[in-house]
């Protein structure tokens, strides 16, 4: 019966029908097949009930911030204040381009702003300095991932309240895997400079940048707010993205004068439709997970899998290859909600920490949103950069390889990503 399940969803994919109508056709024929009995408004309330958690009003708050930042002067400030630093010196700019991805992320969260943002301003000064576009774009849409780890992260946000973890914590995890893949993706632009003789730009002067310094202050905030209020127990991340948007809001509309506050409708507007499409994903998962959950499809693949005996190490791998996999093809959200209840019985009998499984889970995450076939950064890319498929994908192998590592290295050393939360809770 599971196999017709994952058929429908195949098949309504395979026509090009929307995500959340697979989800909710395999979870409804789900139910009639094993509860034939029972009333369908029982699925009704299990969707209800899915995106009734409060934590998930931190998600579209956090829209609506990265919306509000994207139309302003945020992202301009930011990569002016890293090019003044970094552009003199060998593999600079695109070193610069990383950086900026880091800041963006922590500021907006949205890897897709992160691609729009950042790509849209450094990709004309790339291509001009001698990169290739392949090599260009396929950092651009990599170092964009920096988002999903870098707090805050919606991704993050949906494993907590699938799993039941500690969002704060995970937030805080994320930054130390975060800063090892700047300091990797640093290190293999500064290589691939020398590598092309890539020249570098001139060297600012102190005073070009204690101005870049000055300008950038403003948006620098956000990460203070976020990462310090909710490190020093000030407020929740769903009061840290409410704040995040009146502090968007005074510094675009009344600081910058980038946005008037007349525009904050059609941004509210934009940030509901994306919301919704969000919500209806999540309340899909959940009816979808609950069918599986109350069918015992987990027992049943983790014990043909052979994963009842296996120990942390294996059930790890297990993980990271599952979600791996699924991020290539499917979105994000609904790998999540699918696979998390899955193996939640497995990661709770091997005694794994449940921070450090979403920290390895949102970084599979990160690594599918830039992978082949339909990571969603490769679809902005293409929209925005106006290339052909081929031609994006073509520079995502290294970094790739960048960010596969480093899963290896949070694997091997669980105190990278468990260091922070250790430290602020204990």
């Amino acid at each position: 019966m599971t196999e017709l399940m994952l058929t429908v969803m195949v098949v309504l994919l395979l026509f090009g029908f929307p995500m959340k109508m697979p989800l909710i056709s395999a979870a409804f024929i789900g139910f009639l097949i094993y509860f034939p009995n029972f009333s369908p408004q029982i699925l009704v309330q299990q969707m209800i009930g899915g995106v009734k958690p409060s934590a998930l009003v931190a998600v579209p708050i956090f829209i609506l911030a990265a919306d509000i930042i994207t139309r302003g002067h945020s992202a301009d400030r930011l990569i002016d204040v890293v090019m003044r630093f970094m552009g003199h010196i060998k593999g600079g700019l695109a070193i610069s381009v990383t950086s900026a991805c880091a800041l963006f992320g922590a500021v907006c969260g949205s890897t897709q702003a992160t691609v729009v943002a950042v790509g849209g301003a450094m990709r004309p000064r790339m291509l001009k300095s001698g990169y290739s576009d392949s090599f260009t774009i396929g950092l651009i849409v990599n170092a964009a991932d920096l988002a999903y780890l870098i707090p805050p992260s919606i991704g993050m946000i949906i494993y907590g309240v699938v799993s039941g973890t500690s969002i704060s914590q995970l937030f805080i995890a994320g930054i130390v895997p975060g800063l090892i893949i700047v300091v990797f993706f640093s290190a293999y632009c500064m290589w691939h400079a020398y590598r092309h003789d890539i020249p570098v730009l001139e060297r600012s002067d102190w005073g070009e940048r204690f101005d870049a310094v000055r300008r950038a202050l403003w948006p620098m905030g956000f990460p203070l707010i976020i990462v310090g209020g909710i490190y020093g127990g000030v407020f929740s991340p769903t009061e840290a993205a409410a704040i995040c948007v009146l502090y968007a809001v005074v510094l675009e509309a009344l600081i910058f004068r980038s946005i008037r506050l007349r525009d904050l409708p059609d941004i509210a507007l934009s940030t509901g439709g994306i919301t919704s499409v969000v919500f209806i994903l999540i309340a899909a998962g959940a009816a979808f997970s609950w069918t599986l959950s109350f069918a015992q499809v987990p027992q049943t693949i983790i014990s043909s899998l052979g994963l009842n005996e296996a120990g942390p190490i294996m059930t790890l791998t297990a993980i990271i290859l599952a979600f791996f996999i699924g991020c290539m093809f499917v979105d994000s959200i609904v790998v999540i909600l699918i696979l998390v209840p899955i193996f939640a019985p497995l990661i709770k009998s091997t005694g794994l920490d449940p921070v450090l499984v979403g920290v390895l889970i949102t970084l599979q995450v990160a690594i599918g949103a830039a992978t082949p076939p339909f990571g969603c950064n490769l679809f902005t890319a293409i929209a925005v950069f106006r290339r052909p498929f081929v031609d994006v994908v073509r520079g995502v192998p290294p970094f790739l390889l960048i960010l596969l590592l480093t899963t290896g290295l949070v694997m091997a050393f669980p105190q990278i990503a468990l260091f922070l939360p250790e430290l602020a809770y204990r």
